[in-house]
């Protein structure tokens, strides 16, 4: 069972459909029992951190994320969800998050270019820092483009940074942390080549 977790952030609807055009069939749920089950995990999101990590302790999934973490289960993150697999994020204040992947999420403002527009939004092409393609991006060519939506990033994370995007700076589009990956960019909107990295995830015995 593949399961979506839903904490009452974010559209889940575009990341169903596509999960079902690759023949899977998601349970959205938020039922720490169901979660426990599945046999791996989507963390989506949108909106602001603060709100989105309240809501994750308000319900106990937040541990319930870190459980199955540990035990090795797949766990995708995607955009804001990515940004809360994160220590800390700098979003409007200094907020704590689930502490899976080392580094934080910092505001794009400052970074890039003055006259870059902020939020970026729009499609970008990946670039891969790592000799070695992490088995999530397989599919992936190099300068394959994806789409983003997103005013903030993740740095202080090297070691984990398994594709990048070029706006004004070098800006983190993907990580991967053992069985913890996430994506800045919205697979689920990104066309065929989102299609197939969401089909990895699902298919691969990681």
């Amino acid at each position: 069972m593949i399961a979506v977790i839903d904490y009452g952030v974010g559209n889940l609807f575009s990341l169903c459909r596509s999960l079902e055009a690759i023949g899977q069939q998601p349970v959205v749920t938020g039922d720490p029992a169901l979660l426990r089950q599945a046999d791996r995990l989507f963390l989506p999101g949108v909106g602001a951190f603060q709100d989105a990590i309240a809501k994750l302790r308000q319900t106990g999934l937040d541990q319930v994320i870190r459980e199955e973490a540990a035990k090795g289960k797949p766990i995708l993150g995607i955009c804001l969800g990515m940004q809360l697999l994160f220590e800390e994020s700098l979003e409007f204040g200094r907020w704590e998050g689930l502490g899976l992947i080392p580094g934080k999420v910092v505001p794009m403002e400052g970074v890039i270019p003055a006259d870059y527009k902020i939020p970026h939004i729009g499609w970008n092409a990946l670039h891969f820092p790592q000799k070695d393609r992490h088995p999530l991006l397989g599919t992936v060519q190099e300068g394959d483009c994806v789409y983003f939506v997103h005013s903030f990033y993740a740095t202080d994370c090297d070691e984990a940074v398994i594709a990048t995007a070029e706006y004004g700076a070098e800006l983190t589009a993907a990580v991967a942390r053992g069985n913890v990956m996430g994506c800045q960019f919205h697979p689920e909107k990104s066309g065929d080549v989102g299609l197939n990295i969401l089909r990895t995830f699902c298919e691969r015995t990681w």
